[in-house]
């Protein structure tokens, strides 16, 4: 029998909330390699690196919980690609900052639009203003609360 909290059955929370990421994930995936050829993953990377600017592959790891060799090597694909450079960090030799190069600023805005447009889609016809509002303010609660308390953070 399913655990239930206050009426609430966790696992089939955790089951739709596991299965709705795949496939929003997964259709993001598909339109941005369409249009764009790059995946969702590459895409937060350049995006939070537009947003983000001088940011250290360690920062990327601790913002989307990815151990510090697969964001690293998810670099190193941007890098060979043109769409990033590692810089010096005058603070500190032992890393290098991130920095877009102009293709990658490019790229990364077209998609942004791709992405947008797609997440609207996915989402926007599924649930109503309020009850998006709703379920974001909820995620962000529980986002927030698993990353004071660094929950689910990679080991290496």
């Amino acid at each position: 029998m399913a655990y239930k909290s206050n009426a609430v059955d966790l696992l089939s929370l955790f089951s739709d909330l596991v299965r709705c990421e795949t496939r929003l994930y997964n259709a993001l995936n598909d339109r941005l390699r369409e249009r764009h050829g790059i995946v969702t993953s590459q895409f937060e990377f350049l995006r939070h690196l537009r947003d983000h600017p001088g940011s250290r592959v360690a920062d990327l790891a601790a913002e989307f919980a990815v151990g510090i060799g697969a964001t690293s090597k998810g670099i190193d694909r941007l890098e060979k690609q043109g769409w990033v450079v590692r810089q010096r960090n005058p603070s500190d030799r032992r890393s290098s900052l991130l920095a877009l190069t102009d293709e990658g600023s490019e790229l990364v805005d077209a998609a942004d639009r791709t992405f947008t447009e797609r997440l609207t889609e996915l989402i926007g016809g599924t649930l109503d203003t309020s009850r998006m509002s709703t379920v974001a303010q909820t995620l962000s609660e529980l986002r927030t609360a698993l990353e004071r308390d660094q929950i689910g953070m990679p080991t290496g």
